[in-house]
């Protein structure tokens, strides 16, 4: 018998040990509370729930009304409390010094003077959740995005119709070389210990991939410098993706698309960078049109998530001892086309332009200033030219 009440619920089992208790008659409650320990009031109630209209519902336990009061009950003011202290900008007694920045329930339990685990069944009750912030809040959107994304298609087609080479570049974010831990996870039998900090004093240099991609044949090739992310690093890196891939591969070509963002050292504004495009331009004799992403759409550009994208999967976890390990990794990392990238490394020394600025203070290396043979488009000029080489004068292919 104890056995079948054990796996009852509280309202079956009253009503089991009442009906046993009236078939055994009188002395029946005191017998089957010795047996079962449970009170003869108890089984009294589950007699008097067999006879006549049942007073518990089918879905409850206990009548409604039974039980202790909730402690909202008790003090009214209490959930009050508890949106004052989550709206406010901190938690805690403003006339006090101890105050939260860190809302958790234990904080919040200690102001309403409740249990943690109360605080967490209030919270809980009031459609509160442990939640991030979520990215919803835009700028400004730039007013003439849509017009250049047209541009960038209308010239991508034209430059792949008259088979023109048709590049994408950018800079990935530099990464310190070292024992310095990687962000993502590897198959291996052990867990590779490294520095505890990331101090940029205890790595052996840094990592700056300038990556360029070929949009129409799918190839990718990544120049990692050592110094800083410059214009002259980055027009270098493209005179040597030039001279060691492109010029083989586009023996015929006259004109050169580049695909860009609007800022860091590919900037729209940065004459070092037209600059050093111009001197491209006289070395190789091509017409190189160049067609800038707006502002907050570097996403789009097809480097990002065409070459940067493998490359950041394949080293995932892996960390970045020394140069070898570096460009060994980028070298093994296929493109859309099916290709290992190509790397290049880059040692010279690339001044930032402060650092130009005090060379030419002191009247040492003053750089002489080159002619820009720049002709801007009639859409988005700020965003859209050719610069043509010195010993040619075709008109502006944009």
């Amino acid at each position: 018998m104890l056995r079948a009440i054990a796996g009852l619920d509280e309202k079956h089992a009253r009503r089991v040990v009442g009906l046993l208790a009236s078939m055994k008659g009188h002395g029946g409650n005191t017998l089957l509370s010795t047996i079962t320990g449970m009170s003869r009031t108890t089984i009294l109630q589950g007699r008097s729930e067999l006879v006549g209209s049942d007073p518990v519902p089918h879905e409850r336990v206990r009548r409604l009304g039974g039980g202790r009061k909730s402690l909202e009950k008790k003090k009214p003011a209490l959930t009050g409390q508890l949106h004052k202290v989550l709206e406010g900008t901190t938690a805690g007694d403003p006339m006090s010094t101890v105050k939260w920045t860190r809302k958790s329930t234990r904080c919040v339990s200690r102001v309403l003077r409740v249990s943690h685990t109360k605080a967490w069944k209030m919270l809980r009750a009031h459609k509160y959740r442990l939640r991030v912030n979520r990215k919803s809040l835009s700028r400004k959107t730039c007013p003439v995005r849509d017009r250049q994304f047209r541009q960038i298609n209308r010239l991508t087609k034209s430059f792949a119709k008259r088979k023109q080479p048709v590049i994408s570049v950018d800079a990935k974010k530099r990464e310190l070389v070292g024992a310095f831990k990687n962000q993502g996870r590897t198959w291996s039998r052990s867990a590779v210990n490294v520095n505890i900090y990331d101090f940029p004093s205890d790595a052996d240099g840094v990592a700056i991939p300038y990556g360029i991609y070929d949009v129409t044949q799918g190839d990718g090739t990544v120049v990692v410098g050592t110094s800083h992310n410059t214009p002259d690093f980055a027009t270098n890196a493209i005179h040597t993706w030039w001279k060691t891939v492109g010029q083989s591969l586009y023996r015929t070509a006259k004109e050169l698309l580049i695909l860009a963002d609007s800022g860091s050292s590919n900037s729209a504004r940065a004459h070092k960078w037209k600059s050093g495009l111009q001197e491209i331009a006289d070395k190789t004799g091509l017409r190189i049109t160049v067609a800038h992403y707006p502002t907050g759409a570097s996403k789009w550009n097809p480097v990002e998530h065409r070459l940067f994208g493998p490359i950041s999967t394949n080293w995932a976890g892996q960390p970045l001892i020394n140069y070898k390990t570096v460009c060994n990794l980028i070298r093994h990392t296929k493109t859309a086309s099916g290709n290992r990238c190509k790397v290049v490394l880059d040692r010279r020394f690339w001044p930032t332009s402060a650092e130009l600025k005090d060379r030419e203070a002191t009247g040492s290396n003053r750089p002489i200033p080159k002619i820009l043979r720049i002709r801007r488009s009639r859409i988005l000029p700020h965003l859209n030219y050719t610069i043509s080489p010195a010993i040619s004068r075709r008109k502006c292919s944009c």
